[in-house]
């Protein structure tokens, strides 16, 4: 099944139809990671449009280009492409002496295009500069530090000319539900393995069960994303090998920048510039205790953000000798044994993101993160003992502080979970004088064992559904 509606990408569709329709010819730009639904958006856009143009470049040679994007313009140009054109500057000329009326004109994976032609850039930017273009241009292209280079950097001469840039992100979990046509609980497992990238989501949809899905799609080595983080990784970054293997090391627990830098053979100080790209492009995420700085602290855990590469880096990459030799029983045991707590991290993950910025239980919270330290009760001595908070977040008029624990697991007892996190929170260092501390359970299921008045954010919730 194919996604023939968009899902959750109003917002990108509203800016680029209020651009289009301003009284000036725009320029616009739209990137994003591969898969993510910027060709499915543009030819969204482009079939709503009376006239337009679009075009898909490739790595073929400039001259080929040129005459490929010459028939596309003859679609809407009678002849167009009936003339030889020796150079882009003479093609868009020609294209904009011969328009009579305003038009849209796409091209998709626009990185491709530069690369046969360097000179391009500085074409479109003398075209832009003149102000006379009778068509909006819309650029569009995968490689995320391409298309950043080419409109956000001070050296590129498109900086500054592009009336809208739009990088797409990665569905919300919310529109799991609707697109898998599954509850709450389940659309949390579903997003957890495939994340939010739509194409996956069209892949998944391709199989009867999440196990069928997962044999054919991700463990098996002719599967469709068996090499997609390695076609990621190519996009974006210079040194593949090195990345990959700092991704393979925090999938497989290597959390602290010291303990990536031991397991790699490298410096930390040289790892930073490598980490922090990973970062950029969302595929990597470093965390520190709540109320920590994140600059500052020297307690940082990086952690794999994207869903399929985690699951890639965590049950492929160690296992990838096994499943080439069509061992795929062997991995999926250990896939099924694993799954349950791998489920559980993506739970704790989609529950701080609920509480950041949401009012909940009439009061107003800022950006929700885990804490982890230690705490000093009387019974335990000196040396106290370390404990973990899964949810922790202050209001944003610092009077309250939310407090929550975070299970994916079946038949709790809401009673024993609740007086344990009620003892932890009676040594929290962070906890300010005054401060009011309401403690949260967020649980697959509704509990056993609820006496008190207890308060419970379930999977309905979280997912909007």
């Amino acid at each position: 099944m194919e996604f023939k509606k968009l899902i959750d990408r109003t917002k990108e569709t509203d800016r680029i139809k209020s651009a289009l329709h301003r009284d000036s010819t725009q320029f616009i730009v739209v990137y994003g990671r591969r898969r993510i639904g910027k060709s499915t958006l543009i030819k969204h856009i482009v079939n709503a449009q009376e006239h337009a143009v679009y075009f898909l470049s490739d790595t073929s040679a400039e001259t080929v280009q040129r005459a490929a994007f010459a028939k596309s313009v003859a679609e809407v140009i009678e002849g167009f492409d009936k003339v030889v054109y020796p150079d882009w500057e003479s093609l868009f000329r020609s294209l904009n002496n011969q328009l009579s009326e305003r038009i849209l004109v796409c091209m998709d994976e626009f990185p491709y295009l530069v690369k046969s032609c360097e000179t391009l850039l500085s074409v479109i930017q003398k075209l832009l500069n003149e102000k006379m273009l009778k068509f909006d241009l819309l650029l569009c292209g995968s490689s995320q530090q391409l298309m950043h280079g080419y409109v956000l950097n001070r050296q590129s001469p498109l900086y500054g000319l592009a009336n809208e840039i739009i990088k797409m992100r990665p569905i919300a979990a919310q529109y799991m539900s609707e697109a898998m046509e599954c509850d709450a609980s389940q659309a949390v497992e579903e997003f957890a393995i495939w994340g939010g990238v739509p194409r996956y989501w069209e892949l998944r949809r391709d199989y009867p069960d999440r196990e069928t899905a997962i044999r054919k799609v991700l463990l098996d080595p002719q599967g469709p994303l068996m090499e997609e983080p390695q076609r990621l990784l190519r996009d974006d970054m210079r040194d593949t090998v090195q990345a990959s293997t700092l991704l393979t090391l925090i999938g497989n627990g290597a959390n602290k920048i010291s303990e990536i830098a031991a397991k790699a053979g490298k410096e930390a100080s040289t790892l930073s510039e490598p980490l922090a790209k990973l970062r950029d492009l969302g595929y990597v995420c470093r965390e520190v205790p709540f109320g920590d700085n994140l600059k500052k602290s020297k307690k940082g855990l990086y952690h794999i953000s994207d869903s399929l590469l985690r699951f890639h880096y965590q049950f492929i990459v160690p296992y990838r000798s096994i499943l080439e030799l069509g061992k795929t029983d062997t991995v999926m045991q250990v896939v099924q044994t694993q799954l349950p707590q791998f489920y559980g991290q993506c739970w704790e993950l989609l529950c701080r993101d609920y509480v950041s910025g949401n009012i909940m239980y009439g009061v107003a919270y800022g950006m929700a993160s885990r804490w982890w330290g230690r705490i000093f009760p009387p019974q335990d001595g000196k040396d106290g003992r370390m404990v973990e908070l899964d949810v922790v977040a202050e209001s944003l008029d610092k009077k309250h502080i939310l407090i929550g624990e975070c299970k994916w697991t079946h038949n709790d007892s809401a009673d024993r979970l609740m007086a344990a996190l009620h003892e932890k929170a009676k040594y929290l260092p962070f906890i300010k004088r005054g401060q009011e501390v309401h403690l949260v359970l967020f649980l697959k299921e509704q509990p056993n064992c609820m006496t008190g008045n207890v308060r419970i954010v379930l999977p309905d919730d979280v997912m909007g559904t």
